[in-house]
C-alpha cells in the first residue's frame, strides 16, 4: 500500500472521529447546563498544541537522515504560507463561533444537515479559486443541497429544542448556515494557498500549516472569551454543570481533542487529495452523525428531516459521482495525448 493512500485513510479516520465526536460534544455542553459561546468556540482549536508532537518526530527524522545536523530547520514553513495560514486562521475562528452559536440553539442532527450545505459552496468557491470545473452534477448537488435547507427552514416549527422560543431557532439556523458558507470558502482557500506557496507541500508542511491556523483561530476565540467574561463564569458553570464538576472538565478536554482530530484530517485531506474531497467526507458522515443524535440525546427525527437527509445524500453522492466522471474523462484524455505520434503531437 503506497504511503499516499495511508495518509488519505489515517485523515479519513481523523476527519470522522471529528466531525461525528466534536457536534455531539458540544451538544453535551450546552444540554448540559454549558451557557457560553465563545468558550466551545476556543475549544474546536484549542488543542493545536496535540500537532507539535508529530512535527517533533518529523523533524528528529529529517535530522538523522542528514549528515549536518545543524542545518536541519524545525519549521519548513516558508513567509507567505505563514501569512495564509494566520489568515485563513482568523477566519476559521470566527467560523467556529458561527457554528457555536447555531448548536447552542438547534439540534445536532438539524445543525449537520445545514452543514451539509458546505459541500455545495465549496464546489461554487473551488470554481472562483482553483478553477474546478462545474458539471451538471456539481449543478444538480448544489439544488438538492439547497433544497435540503429549505425543507428544514420550513419545518422550524416542529424542530425547536426545549424551553426554546422561534426566534432563537432562526436566528441559529441562520448562523449555522453562515457557518457553512464560510467553511466551504476557508477549504479552497486552504488548497489556493497550498497552490500559490511557492512550496513543495509536504505532509509535515500540511501540518505546520495547520499548527499555524489552529493557532490563529484560538487567539480569535480568546479575544472573544475576554470580551465576553467567560473566563469569570467557568468556575461556576463547573460547579452548576448537571453531569457534575469534574465531568465539565473531561467533556471540555475530549472536546477539544476530538476538534482537533477534525481538523488534522480536514487539512490532510486537502493535501493528500483536494479540498473536494474533504468536503464530499464531511457530508458523507452527515448520516452517521445524525442516527447518532438521534440516539444519544433522543431528537426528534420528523418526516421533513428526513427528507432534507434524503436530499442531502442525494446531493452528496451526484456531486461524488460527477467528480469521479470529471477525473476519468480528464485520464482518458491525457493517455489519448500521450499515444500520439510526436509529430502529431507537435503540429
Amino acid at each position: 500500500m503506497k504511503m499516499k493512500t495511508v495518509l488519505v485513510i489515517i485523515n479519513c479516520i481523523f476527519l470522522a472521529i471529528g466531525n461525528c465526536g466534536g457536534p455531539l460534544m458540544m451538544r453535551l455542553y450546552f444540554q448540559n447546563g454549558g451557557e457560553r459561546i465563545w468558550f466551545p468556540s476556543f475549544l474546536q482549536t484549542v488543542g493545536c498544541p496535540l500537532i507539535f508532537f508529530p512535527l517533533l518526530l518529523s523533524f528528529l527524522r529529517r535530522r538523522r537522515c542528514l549528515e549536518e545536523q545543524e542545518t536541519t530547520p524545525f519549521f519548513l514553513m516558508k513567509p507567505p504560507l505563514f501569512i495564509a495560514a494566520i489568515v485563513v486562521g482568523l477566519l476559521v475562528g470566527f467560523d467556529n463561533y458561527l457554528y457555536s452559536y447555531g448548536l447552542a440553539y438547534i439540534p445536532v442532527s438539524t445543525a449537520s444537515l445545514i452543514i451539509s450545505a458546505q459541500l455545495g459552496f465549496t464546489a461554487l468557491f473551488a470554481f472562483f479559486m482553483v478553477k474546478q470545473k462545474f458539471t451538471p452534477f456539481t449543478i444538480n448537488a448544489i439544488v438538492l443541497l439547497t433544497g435540503g435547507a429549505v425543507v428544514l427552514a420550513l419545518n422550524s416549527d416542529s424542530d425547536k429544542l426545549a424551553n426554546e422560543t422561534h426566534k432563537e431557532y432562526v436566528v441559529g439556523f441562520i448562523m449555522t448556515l453562515g457557518a457553512a458558507l464560510l467553511y466551504g470558502f476557508i477549504l479552497p482557500l486552504v488548497e489556493l494557498s497550498y497552490k500559490k506557496s511557492g512550496q513543495r507541500i509536504t505532509y509535515t508542511l500540511a501540518l505546520e500549516f495547520q499548527m499555524v491556523l489552529c493557532f490563529a483561530a484560538t487567539c480569535v476565540c480568546l479575544v472573544g472569551m475576554l470580551a465576553a467574561g467567560d473566563f469569570k463564569v467557568i468556575a461556576g458553570e463547573a460547579r452548576d454543570f448537571k453531569l457534575g464538576e469534574s465531568l465539565y472538565y473531561v467533556v471540555i478536554v475530549f472536546t477539544a481533542i476530538i476538534w482537533q482530530a477534525f481538523f488534522v484530517g480536514a487539512i490532510g485531506l486537502i493535501f493528500c487529495a483536494s479540498s473536494l474531497v474533504s468536503g464530499i467526507m464531511v457530508s458523507a458522515l452527515l448520516p452517521v452523525t445524525v442516527i447518532l443524535a438521534v440516539i444519544c440525546f433522543q431528537e426528534k427525527f420528523q418526516a421533513g428531516k428526513g427528507v432534507a437527509l434524503a436530499l442531502s445524500l442525494w446531493g452528496s453522492v451526484s456531486y461524488f459521482y460527477g467528480q469521479v466522471k470529471s477525473e476519468e474523462k480528464t485520464k482518458a484524455q491525457d493517455t489519448q495525448l500521450s499515444q500520439l505520434p510526436v509529430t502529431d503531437y507537435v503540429a
